[in-house]
Formats: structure tokens, sequence, C-alpha cells
């Protein structure tokens, strides 16, 4: 999803259609930052005891690296200790490290085709396969894709996993997470159409949540969320929390999954509408750690839950906020939030 500020005028139409969801900041940095520099911003709210067991009281919101159009599904690489994230309208994916900083990964990374097109071409969720390949949510090209090369040796080569359900093109998945039996679990709304909702090139009457078998199979496992985006398996993937980014129904989505891998008992998680028009931003991506607690952009930053939907406390970005991650031993959290990309410390 985006809820970014765009520069040009040409795309201001688009964002007074989507509401208060495409709001951005008001307050831009004017000078970017060099490669190494770092700033604070924002804030931690803490509204349970709790998040001090998460983050040390006193702890920092950092900005690591910033100046993207619309920074989104950001995944830590083990192998090599590196960071990757999509600019979506620049059909880029970046590379940040704590050693080199910010350099160009992948370019083109969602749309390869060759008719100049408008709209939010580029990939958005990113995720490692089984054998460590990279997988990405292709917004132009309208498919799950996995990259045809070595991630120490990226190119612009794609491999299709899947691009249509009963002969119609997919809209233009957007977020993806695997179970460790290998299935593929991805959301597919209409953000990377250039008319969303209305473009003439729209085959599908629904947005779904989708499974992609390991064995192959593609299965519609709901079809009446209005706009799917993140999602996130609890640690013994059992329950499936799904994001729901519509302004006038803007839920935490939880679900039971059953030993087949289908979606039951679909429940509210959490209900955020009343916040969005106070608030930048609607449900977007999202992360669990080790525990079951849930990090989740939301209305205003990241929320933080725990397994029973209670909220410990926010991090607070001061901008529309897309996504996060985090490394390995989860002692950092990463966050994707308009033109940025932040840092918060977490207490191990």
């Amino acid at each position: 999803m985006r809820f970014r500020i765009i520069r040009s005028a040409c795309r201001f139409a688009t964002i007074m259609i989507l509401l208060f969801a495409c709001s951005g900041p008001q307050n831009r940095q004017t000078k970017p930052l060099k490669n190494g520099q770092i700033r604070t911003t924002g804030s931690i709210e803490r509204l349970d005891s709790a998040l001090n067991q998460l983050i040390a009281p006193g702890t920092d919101l950092e900005i690591i690296a910033d100046s993207f159009d619309w920074s989104e599904g950001p995944i830590w690489i083990d192998n090599g200790n590196f960071l990757l994230f999509s600019d979506i309208p620049q059909n880029r994916i970046y590379k940040w490290d704590s050693k080199d900083g910010l350099s160009n990964y992948l370019q083109p990374s969602g749309y390869t085709g060759t008719t100049a097109r408008g709209g939010e071409t580029g990939a958005n969720g990113l995720v490692l396969d089984s054998k460590g390949r990279l997988v990405m949510c292709q917004h132009g090209d309208r498919r799950m894709a996995r990259m045809d090369a070595p991630l120490t040796q990226p190119q612009s080569k794609f491999i299709t996993l899947v691009d249509r359900f009963e002969g119609k093109r997919l809209n233009s998945p957007n977020d993806a997470v695997y179970k460790s039996n290998g299935d593929l679990y991805f959301t597919d709304p209409p953000y990377g159409l250039e008319k969303r909702m209305e473009d003439p090139a729209k085959e599908l009457d629904f947005q779904g949540l989708y499974r992609l078998r390991a064995e192959g199979g593609l299965d519609l496992l709901v079809k009446d969320l209005s706009r799917p985006n993140g999602l996130a398996f609890s640690p013994d993937e059992k329950k499936l929390y799904v994001a729901n980014s519509d302004s006038l129904h803007a839920v935490w989505m939880q679900y039971d999954v059953n030993e087949k891998g289908f979606l039951e008992n679909g429940t509210v998680f959490y209900d955020a509408s009343s916040l969005t028009a106070k608030e930048k931003g609607l449900p977007d991506g999202m992360k669990s750690d080790k525990a079951g607690n849930i990090y989740a952009a939301g209305p205003g930053g990241i929320w933080i839950f725990d397994s029973t939907g209670k909220v410990l406390g926010k991090i607070r970005t001061g901008q529309a906020t897309s996504n996060c991650a985090f490394n390995k031993d989860q002692s950092v959290l990463y966050i994707t939030a308009d033109m940025y990309l932040m840092r918060v410390k977490m207490k191990k």
C-alpha cells in the first residue's frame, strides 16, 4: 500500500482520490542524509509496561536513509547481514548495511514491460523461499516472481511463480509470507494498477488472499476483504494476521490456519477505522516476533500488539508508514515510512 506524498503534480489527483490514506508528511527534510549519517525522529508511545521488555525506555527512533519516493517491503538477509527494501515508484530495490550504507540493488524490480506507464510499478513485498532465493510481489508485471540470479549478483531476470487465477490476471500482488512447508501466502489488492479499482485492465472483481502451494496449485483463501495488504503468521503458524487497508474498514484480521493450510474463523483482531481521519496511514505491512507479538504498520506508525490484540505501544514515525522487518536475532526493527528508512533497537 502507498500512503506517500508524491512530489509530481501529475500524481496529485490520485492522492486526493485515496483521501487521507495517501497523505504524507508536511516537514520533509531538505538535505538528504549522507551514507553513515543518522538522525532521530518521532517518539515511542508506551501504553503498557510490557513494552519496556521489548524496547528499553529512552530508546530513539533513528532515520538511517532517506529521499525515497515510497519505501516498502523490507527484508533482512542473514547471509550477508544486509537489508533489502523496495522503492515502488522508482521500480527499484535498495540495499542497506551498517558498513557501506545505502546502495542500488536492482532496477527494474517490478515492471519489465517496454510500454511506458504510470502508477506504482515496482516490486512491493520481498520474501525469501526455502532455498534463500528472492521472491517479490511485482506490481507492474502483476505477478509473484522469483529473481533468477544469486542474491550476491542481482539481475533483473525473473521467473513467474503465478500471475493468474482461473485464467484471469491478478490485480497486483502486494505482500507475501512463506509458511514453513513452502506454501506462499500473498495478497492481491489493486494498488499496482494505474487506475486501481477503475483500471480497465483489472480482470478480477475482487481483491484476494491466496496460497500458492509448494507442490503447485493456487488456492483463493479469502475474497471478502476490500483491500487485503500486509500479513504475518504467528510463530506456531496456527494463526494468520492480515491487514485491510481501507479507510472505511481499517482493520487487522485474524484467521485460524487449519491442518490443510486453509483459513477459518476470520475475526477482527483490531479495528482502527476511527483513527484514519486523524492519523497518517492505514493498516499495512506487519511482522511477528518470536514471542508472538505483532508489529504492524498502521495509523500513526508501527503498532505493537501482544498475541491477544492488546496494544502495548506505538512507534510514532510522524510519517505514513508502510512496513517493518527484524534482523536475524530480532535486536533491530527496520521500518519503511514514506521517504525514509528507519530503525529501532530492541531490547534483548
